[in-house]
């Protein structure tokens, strides 16, 4: 796929991942918009990259979705929706009686899964229109083996990959000429990261591998240790589980 000349939409684009994506498509050539709930963060971003548009949109928020789409329209629309945004959360809603908790879990699956849906629904007929377009959904190495730490947003990404499967088929059923790509990073070193024992491998590293496989057409891309545990989970996913839940996290969980 092409990305000179193409708009992309990236959602929660101000920091970690989202922004050195807006760093490295700009540099390809593309036009960004990216969105975000904190009106610092896009400011800074915009400083950062003067060639940039930002909006503040929140992807859980029906409302902001519609309002974030109807602007992107009057501005000529896009032709890549990149589903960025994501938030995690920890272990306590395994079972401890707290609102609280509950809702914690509701507010990833509305930003990981559900809002991700929301937004793909707003722009289709968009995206169709398009000669060359395409969505990037972000899933993650723990769409395989599940992380005891987070078990909830590790349950948002086995939804995000069988849902981004089954868009993909459904699209190239009815001839649809648009994209999809997953992309499924390992740990990444951001600000979500920063307190998980393991060392996760840079941003600039995995926009890097994502931009090579839009470019490639490969559709789903597997970065760094994601591909070592797609491979052992296929065989001993016991021992997959293992490299992904240290003793140390384990025994956090039960703190």
């Amino acid at each position: 796929m092409e990305l000179k000349g193409k708009t992309i939409l990236i959602t929660g684009g101000a920091a970690g991942i989202g922004l050195e994506a807006t760093k490295q498509f700009l540099a390809n050539g593309a036009k960004v918009i990216i969105t975000g709930r904190n009106q610092g963060k896009l400011d800074a971003a915009k400083k950062l990259y003067p060639a940039l548009s930002a909006i503040n949109s929140d992807v859980a928020n029906a409302d902001d979705a519609q309002s974030l789409f109807n602007k992107i329209k009057e501005i000529g629309g896009i032709d890549i929706l990149y589903n960025n945004a994501g938030v995690m959360g920890g272990a306590k809603n395994l079972g401890i009686v707290n609102d609280k908790h509950f809702e914690t879990a509701k507010y990833e699956m509305d930003i990981n899964y559900l809002g991700v849906i929301r937004l793909n629904n707003l722009f289709m007929d968009m995206l169709k229109s398009r000669k060359e377009s395409a969505i990037i959904n972000t899933s993650s190495v723990l769409s395989y083996v599940p992380f005891n730490l987070s078990p909830t947003y590790s349950a948002s990404k086995v939804a995000m990959r069988f849902y981004t499967e089954v868009l993909r088929d459904h699209l190239n059923i009815i001839k649809s000429t648009v994209k999809v790509f997953e992309l499924l990073p390992p740990v990444v070193a951001t600000e979500m990261t920063e307190n998980l024992e393991a060392k996760g491998i840079s941003p600039e590293k995995l926009v890097n591998a994502l931009i090579v496989g839009i470019k490639k057409d490969r559709f789903t891309i597997r970065v760094g240790d994601t591909k070592l545990v797609y491979f052992i989970h296929r065989f001993f996913p016991k021992l997959a589980y293992g490299l992904v839940n240290t003793a140390k996290s384990a025994s956090q969980l039960r703190s």
